[in-house]
């Protein structure tokens, strides 16, 4: 039996551990943490900021197993990982095992190889109480300001909705960016480019060094260039270096998964922590770039091995900021031989981790960038070409950028012609475009993660889980922005004199791109207006100081929390009590038909147009707003034309045809059949034509692709994918089969295999009781309706087998249910009838039929 008890947080880094460690050891996973403050209440004394934590329900069983295993065991080894969070679960765990100082030890490691794990095992050390009240300081004063704060959001905005100290300020970030792009004004310019040729006929792409602001400048530019004869002023030719980024942290592989790889925040953390836990790279969630001796000598040696000693040049990395703390690593390979790994999407991420960390201990990349200025004395502006050259790879050639030793100067896209000093030039053609300036750019969530890295708010341990929850709020939405058109004007100068042409110009288009959702502003405006400290980004940075200085026991964490609170609760109590209600109203003009106002504003169901006042004799009349609309953007005729959905086309087959949006977007109605109608189409612009197009369009999709004993098959793609569907059944078709070019084979396997697995589900069933006990992946359950209920043991405290649950009654199947629902079967009362509203509002305020989603 094994002596020693080794705790991790994660089943995959206790397999990792385990075979690293003798039969001594058993190592056991807390899948994280195995307590927290309660779900229902604060879970808080706020007289002394005493936290009441609790196990939570699903993790009962678990810290039973343990106690079970600890009491086995002579030593326990409390491994979680080396942050905060990781010696918080370590504490929880001593705690709530009760176990004693002279039992237990605290090993650390970032990374999970054998001699690091080895190495933990030989440096045991205690728990670090100074971490863990950091991690509980952030926890209570975090639980705190949400369960203050999101009451007065129910009170002034609308019910449902919550704020937090970390993801209202990301959403400030959000809103501001917003508010920034629809209040800039774009200011036209004109650039030039000018192709000139040699010679030898060598084309030359110069820029004009300076832009126009003018259209007429430029075209005085243009016509004055006609007759200049222009040649070479001035080459200058002159070394360069390029030096490699350094190590990865948190944030800098979020951004760098993000723009090569396309990845969100939240996939580059599961990914890493796989990574991690599989022995492959050092702990993922850190904000050092310092890279340990042995991983500096590690890979050295790789370098010299693989490209030569002239290509290694070891160096390690100085974090900037001062508040770094977690692992104190950057993420890098923990084997630099180990070139690449066989799970394809593990790989990908590990190459850029591995290829990041060989780079910053590799040569500076030298270049030599020429530059050569066009023009002649008698014009105002002179044009200039930029071109380089790789003359010594270095670092780059970690990234697979190679100077072959044959290659000539032609083939090199930045290299120029040669050219001398007063040598005459011929231009090919001189382009004049019209060019706007452009707002800053929305943000993606790796330029979100960064932009909070830099104002100081946030650790590595909580961007991912910031940016996820403000997309869970729906405070933030990645909808897609439909381009705006322009005129721009190019005029262009050949040899037959100058052109001038009037363009169209996309502008303002946007996806992947963080937009505020109209509930994000007007709750954003309302904290930031009422709780301006708590949205300041100075006071969220300076708390996050607070927490540093409690981590390196400069401070006690109560005295942090009193400080806080005797500032923070006195202003919830005067905004509860003193605030507005805020709902982000605009008052849009007047609607010309009824002559009442037109407004734009949150509602009980979000956002909507509203046609008249509350307390008019007539009851006003609402809209909702459509996903692309905008209250604070809505102009009064869009809001007027809100009001035509839903509207009737003629039959189509006999059946009705109706336009309308719902809550899976715009659709055509026919008859009982819902089509949504294409991403970026506009409902009100669909008429009786494009409604029958699109009506065919779903015919011909619908149409039965073979058959399966004498019954239709048709098939389609859904929220999982494809699929094929068998009289009712929805069949998922799995990517090894080609979905396009389904052979009767493939079909009769898919719903032979899917109607097998139907048989073996249920062991029984009472379909008008809507009752079954049924095969589950782990195990038989009792299923009622849509809840799902556990099968009691037998009165000998022994599990029921399959064979037994056979013959179970359904009187007895119906205990089992109330004992643990007792409301199961408890008749609910009918809602009284409501009075009919007047047949124009009931057009406007009644939503439209859900889409079905396809079952499957």
């Amino acid at each position: 039996m094994p002596k020693n008890l080794v705790i991790v947080e994660s089943p995959a880094k206790a397999k990792t551990i385990q075979k690293y460690l003798g039969s001594d050891f058993e190592v056991k996973s807390s899948f994280g943490h195995i307590r927290d403050l309660p779900k229902k209440g604060m879970g808080i004394d706020l007289s002394n900021f005493t936290p009441d934590y609790e196990v939570s329900a699903d993790k009962k069983k678990l810290v039973a197993e343990l106690k079970a295993s600890v009491k086995k065991a002579d030593m326990v080894w409390l491994a979680s990982d080396e942050d905060r969070e990781g010696e918080a679960i370590a504490w929880h765990l001593a705690d709530e095992l009760k176990l004693k100082p002279e039992n237990r030890k605290r090993i650390v490691f970032h990374e999970i190889t054998k001699n690091a794990i080895l190495k933990a095992i030989d440096n045991p050390r205690d728990i670090d109480q100074n971490l863990v009240n950091a991690q509980q300081a952030r926890r209570v004063l975090d639980r705190i300001v949400g369960f203050e704060m999101s009451p007065v959001l129910w009170k002034k905005v609308k019910t449902g909705l919550s704020a937090g100290r970390v993801q209202s300020v990301a959403v400030r970030l959000v809103v501001e960016r917003e508010k920034e792009i629809r209040e800039f004004t774009p200011k036209p310019s004109f650039k030039l480019e000018g192709i000139f040729l040699n010679n030898v006929q060598q084309e030359i792409l110069a820029k004009l060094k300076k832009d126009f602001e003018k259209e007429s400048d430029a075209e005085n530019f243009l016509n004055l260039a006609k007759t200049t004869d222009f040649k070479v002023l001035n080459v200058e030719t002159k070394p360069g270096t390029r030096t490699a980024s350094a190590p990865f942290t948190t944030s800098t592989l979020q951004q760098e998964a993000s723009s090569r790889l396309g990845y969100n925040v939240t996939s580059t953390m599961r990914l890493a922590q796989r990574l991690y836990e599989e022995g492959f790279i050092t702990y993922m969630r850190t904000d050092s770039v310092n890279l340990s001796q042995e991983a500096i000598n590690g890979a050295k040696a790789q370098i010299i091995s693989e490209y030569g000693e002239n290509y290694s040049k070891p160096r390690n990395y100085t974090t900037k900021s001062s508040s770094a703390q977690e692992a104190h690593e950057a993420i890098r390979p923990t084997d630099f031989a180990l070139k690449s790994i066989g799970d394809a999407q593990l790989n990908k991420l590990y190459q850029l981790i591995y290829r990041r960390t060989l780079a910053s201990q590799m040569e500076n990349a030298k270049i030599e960038k020429t530059v050569i200025e066009i023009g002649n004395a008698k014009l105002p502006q002179h044009f200039e070409a930029q071109g380089e050259v790789i003359i010594f790879d270095g670092f780059l050639k970690a990234y697979g950028i190679v100077k072959t030793e044959d290659e000539d100067d032609e083939s090199n896209e930045k290299l120029l012609p040669k050219v001398s000093v007063g040598e005459a030039l011929d231009y090919k053609k001189i382009t004049a475009t019209e060019k706007f300036t452009r707002p800053s750019a929305r943000f993606t969530e790796a330029g979100l993660v960064k932009k909070l890295e830099e104002l100081g708010i946030g650790r590595p341990s909580t961007y991912a889980p910031t940016i996820q929850t403000i997309q869970n709020r729906e405070y933030v939405d990645k909808r897609e922005l439909e381009p705006q058109t322009r005129e721009i004007v190019k005029m262009t100068l050949g040899k037959s004199g100058v052109k001038k042409e009037v363009l169209q110009e996309k502008f303002g288009g946007d996806k992947n791109k963080f937009i505020p959702t109209d509930i994000g502003e007007v709750v954003n405006d309302f904290l930031t207006n009422n709780f301006a400290e708590i949205l300041d980004y100075g006071f969220t940075a300076k708390v996050e100081e607070s927490f540093d200085h409690i981590a390196s026991g400069d401070q006690k964490w109560k005295e942090m929390m009193t400080d806080f609170y005797s500032k923070f609760h006195p202003r919830i109590e005067d905004v509860e009590e003193n605030a507005d209600r805020a709902n982000g109203e605009r008052i849009l003009g007047v609607d010309p038909k009824s002559g009442k106002n037109v407004h734009a504003r949150i509602g009980r169901f979000g956002p909507m147009i509203q046609i008249g006042e509350q307390d008019d004799e007539e009851k006003p009349i609402f809209a909702s707003l459509m996903a692309h609309q905008n209250i604070a953007t809505i102009t009064l005729e869009d809001a007027l034309e809100v009001f035509r959905l839903p509207f009737d086309l003629k039959e189509v087959d006999g059946q009705p045809v109706a336009v309308g949006v719902g809550r899976f977007g715009p659709y055509v109605k026919w008859g009982e059949i819902y089509i949504s109608i294409p991403k970026g189409e506009d409902p009100l612009s669909v008429d009786q034509n494009r409604a029958e197009e699109i009506i065919n369009e779903k015919k011909v999709a619908d149409a039965p692709i073979a058959s399966y004993k004498g019954e239709p098959v048709t098939k389609g793609t859904g929220r999982f994918g494809p699929f094929i569907k068998y009289q009712s059944i929805f069949i998922n078709v799995p990517k090894r089969y080609n979905f396009d070019n389904l052979s009767q084979s493939d079909i009769n396997e898919l719903i032979d295999a899917k109607l097998e697995k139907e048989a073996n589900r249920y062991i029984q069933h009472w379909e008008a009781e809507k009752i079954s006990i049924e095969n589950a992946r782990w195990g038989p359950i009792v299923k009622h309706g849509k809840n799902i209920h556990k099968i009691p043991k037998k009165k000998d405290d022994t599990k029921y087998e399959a064979d037994e649950l056979k013959d179970v009654s359904l009187d007895e199947v119906k205990k089992w249910i109330t004992a643990q629902d007792p409301k199961a079967f408890v008749e609910k009362k009918k809602p009284a009838a409501k009075k009919p509203a007047t047949k124009k509002a009931t057009t406007a305020k009644k939503a439209p039929a859900k889409k079905p989603a396809a079952k499957k």
